[in-house]
């Protein structure tokens, strides 16, 4: 979010907080959507631009998993459940979690598969319109074939990109795997290690495919414990969701910091061939989704 939009976004959502005392915003992230934590009342809010959110799916899902036992992280129990809309800001309210290191959660890349199973679980309780991710692939191809949208990326590169794209939507499909509601986008980034054990977060992309797409998201030592993956298909989806996110980066609206160099990066991956590096084993050094990740 552009420096001279972030107070007004704070003073929306300070405003928004109703009976809640706020004394305070700290900024947690700042990207297309604005992460704060209100203080003292200890609310985490996310903030954006109306209609460049889909915060309304985002609160829609939360209530529905609430009831499913589901690990996420939850709304604000001490206001009402909805959207709030302030000059010209989307906001809202969820608890904001106490984040511990990974390393105290014991085994943590078993822990985090296992959650992983019981999100899906969950997910599969819930009827609630989404895209397909393939229409995010879609999306990804249109913008690398738009030279306007991307124009700092080179042309063997945007070859490369197209090619991928579509060859890995061809392979993914010719699998006929089963496909259900997913997260989208459930890398590290949008893993909480909290007192409560592993929350995720940031479900703007929940979307509807097999799992293997969910899991091409984590790091390569999780996805060997999650259970009854179709390792074929696993890798088409490594190599799609590599050549997506190597779009969004090229993006001219993209604000990730150094984000042309982060995508020439999956670029030189894509050209060594597979095995293609699961996308969760570069969340320390590549922003990777085309949202913001809350971290509380």
């Amino acid at each position: 979010m552009e420096a001279e939009l972030v107070s007004r976004a704070i003073a929306a959502a300070t405003a928004l907080a109703g009976e809640l005392r706020v004394d305070d915003a700290v900024v947690i992230h700042n990207s297309n959507k604005l992460a704060l934590r209100l203080l003292p009342c200890g609310v985490f809010a996310r903030v954006a631009r109306v209609g460049q959110e889909v915060a309304a799916l985002e609160v829609e899902l939360a209530l529905r998993l609430a009831g499913t036992a589901s690990p996420v992280a939850a709304l604000e129990p001490r206001v009402e459940p909805r959207v709030y809309e302030r000059d010209g800001f989307a906001v809202t309210l969820w608890t904001y979690y106490e984040v511990v290191a990974p390393a105290d959660q014991p085994d943590f890349p078993g822990a985090y598969a296992d959650v992983l199973g019981r999100l899906h679980t969950g997910l599969r309780s819930v009827e609630i319109a989404t895209p397909h991710f393939l229409d995010r692939a879609a999306a990804a191809q249109r913008l690398v074939t738009h030279r306007d949208e991307t124009p700092a990326l080179a042309e063997a590169d945007r070859h490369l990109l197209l090619s991928t794209l579509q060859s890995a939507r061809e392979r993914i499909l010719s699998r006929g795997a089963a496909e259900q509601l997913l997260h989208g986008e459930p890398h590290p980034g949008n893993l909480l290690s909290t007192r409560d054990g592993l929350l995720f977060i940031d479900f703007e992309t929940c979307c509807r495919g097999p799992i293997e797409f969910d899991v091409a998201h984590v790091p390569e030592e999780v996805s060997a414990r999650y259970p009854d993956v179709d390792q074929v298909l696993l890798a088409e989806c490594r190599r799609l969701v590599l050549a997506m996110v190597a779009a969004w980066r090229f993006d001219i609206r993209d604000e990730f910091p150094d984000g042309h160099q982060h995508g020439r990066d999956i670029l030189s991956l894509l050209r060594q061939g597979p095995p293609w590096p699961a996308l969760g084993s570069l969340a320390a050094d590549v922003p990777l989704d085309s949202s913001v990740a809350s971290a509380g």
